[in-house]
């Protein structure tokens, strides 16, 4: 099944919102409805692909076949862009401006080789296309003629298990859920479960060094991926899986991971996996406010015990119950002042129950109040709803849209302040301040993230209003001393503050990689880093 093509997921778990919440919108927000509906995908007018028949039977020899290179209008549209807000926005106007020329559809490492090899031949651009769930214009190259869109879900398989070693080796293409249904098969898992799930692929977590929403007990993902297969225009990279570790030279897999498909393709990730747990449990706390229960989780992820999932959203947020999208308008759902912290653990029974007890002696003697099993079941079950909730506030006339950050727990009060003082500015309109909540869903010994969500009006020009503010955000966030991303990616459009935090001689030594794996510059151009 594909995602909805002008907007998430899965179609028929799209829900207009309450009477109630689009009332509450128009009063506090100025929420206007939209002036027309979205342009219909049969009716946006799609020109000819800008491939010449040479081109296109060379891909076609490439990947095997002509059913594999796809040139449809269909096709096409749902292959352009990513899922950010203002994406989304565009293609709901009919805006393909970012159309590619074609779709190819290789299924092993060798037919990706064969189609970087024609793209270089051809002058082609290529993006490397997973899930289609980048927020951050990394589907989106540069002005550089026709492109192509490598789409990687023909290769879908485990390649290797080793159950002794706990290591297994995955193709690019396989969504999260398949993976992890794979794995489970053997009694393993990933613990991979970023609020994309149910259409992130493996390829996409590696390139874009996701993080999933158990970070607390499984780690990033980039801390999982024990080695890399990478195919590039000069040939084919391997990085690691020797060893767990290794002392011989700078590790190579720092390259991949996070590269956005500007240096290669990744064809293949060999990852650690753990035992399917025996039992998962989550709770709710109530904090009396934000700096509260950041300090509580900041002695849990210090001197532990650390849960497997561990989140507090602020005042805002645990209000407004985004924590449970689906409760959202609801007259039954249950309100609390304060935070919310959702903690939730997994593995052995016994064991579960000995950190569970730990960890709320540890949350009580930081003023935390316990708020039983039913917080966390709620959050467990509207996990990936955010996502549909904001296409319904879209289709409702509002403005709804995410950004995040990490930095040191000394920092976390300050960059929360600044970012969202920026965003309040930048979105004020006519004396009426978007909603912006936050929360912190990923924990480190020495730092947190931080996870924005702001819901505005759209005025007459939304996504010009929300670049405006995204550009605020972003200046506030290097001033006050944040990463520009912590699990979104750079794509285009955090590449400029990127380049910034790297440093010109950081971005240098990038740019000398580049060239050297794609001297032509064909590889999501744009992307990551300026072009040339």
């Amino acid at each position: 099944m594909d995602m909805l093509w002008s907007g998430w997921g899965d179609p028929a778990r799209a829900q207009p919102l309450p009477d109630t919440v689009t009332g509450l919108l128009r009063d506090l927000l100025g929420v206007k409805p939209r002036d027309a509906e979205p342009v219909p995908l049969e009716d946006i007018p799609v020109p000819p692909a800008p491939l010449d028949a040479v081109a296109h039977q060379a891909l076609v020899i490439a990947v095997g076949g002509a059913e594999h290179v796809r040139t449809d209008a269909e096709t096409r549209i749902r292959h352009t862009r990513g899922k950010s807000t203002p994406d989304l926005l565009r293609m709901r106007d009919g805006d393909i401006t970012d159309l590619p020329a074609a779709v190819v559809l290789p299924a092993r490492h060798d037919e990706v080789l064969a189609v970087l090899r024609t793209c270089a031949e051809h002058g082609l651009t290529l993006v490397p296309f997973g899930g289609g769930t980048s927020v951050v214009g990394g589907l989106a190259p540069g002005p550089r003629g026709p492109f192509v869109a490598l789409d990687l879900r023909r290769m879908d398989r485990l390649l290797a298990l080793d159950p002794v070693s706990r290591t297994a080796t995955l193709q690019p293409g396989l969504r999260t859920p398949q993976a992890e249904a794979l794995l489970a098969e053997h009694g393993f898992t990933l613990g991979h479960f970023p609020q994309s799930y149910e259409w992130a692929t493996i390829g996409g977590c590696a390139a874009t060094r996701s993080s999933g929403q158990a970070s607390a007990g499984y780690g990033r993902f980039d801390e999982m991926v024990l080695g890399l297969t990478l195919a590039t225009p000069e040939g084919t990279l391997e990085t690691g899986g020797r060893a767990p570790r290794s002392a011989a030279g700078p590790d190579l897999r720092q390259l991949i991971l996070g590269s956005e498909g500007a240096f290669g393709v990744i064809t293949s990730v060999t990852v650690r996996i753990r035992p399917v747990p025996q039992i998962r449990r989550y709770e709710g706390w109530r904090f009396a406010s934000f700096e509260e229960g950041a300090a509580a989780l900041r002695r849990l992820a210090q001197d532990g015990p650390r849960p497997t999932v561990l989140r507090l959203s602020d005042e805002t947020e645990t209000l407004i119950g985004l924590a449970q999208p689906e409760a959202i308008g609801s007259s039954s759902a249950p309100r609390t002042d304060g935070c919310t912290a959702v903690v939730g653990f997994e593995g052995t029974v016994e064991d579960t129950a000995y950190q569970r007890e730990r960890a709320a002696a540890v949350l009580s003697a930081r003023g935390g109040t316990p708020l039983g099993e039913e917080p966390g079941q709620r959050w467990v079950h509207g996990r990936y709803s955010a996502p549909y909730l904001r296409d319904s506030l879209l289709d409702a006339g509002a403005f709804a849209e995410t950004l995040e950050t990490a930095t040191f727990w000394s920092r976390v009060p300050a960059l929360y302040a600044a970012v969202r003082e920026a965003l309040t500015g930048a979105l004020t309109d006519a004396g009426t301040p978007p909603l912006v909540m936050c929360h912190i869903s990923h924990v480190y010994e020495n730092g947190a993230s931080l996870y924005f969500t702001v819901v505005s009006a759209q005025g007459d020009d939304p996504v010009a209003h929300w670049t405006r503010a995204k550009h605020a955000a972003g200046d506030a966030i290097l001033a006050a001393g944040g990463t520009i991303s912590h699990h979104h990616g750079v794509g285009t459009d955090h590449r400029d503050w990127y380049v910034r935090e790297a440093g010109a001689l950081g971005v240098d030594a990038l740019r000398a990689v580049k060239r050297r794996l794609d001297p032509a510059g064909l590889l999501n151009p744009g992307v990551l880093l300026p072009v040339d």
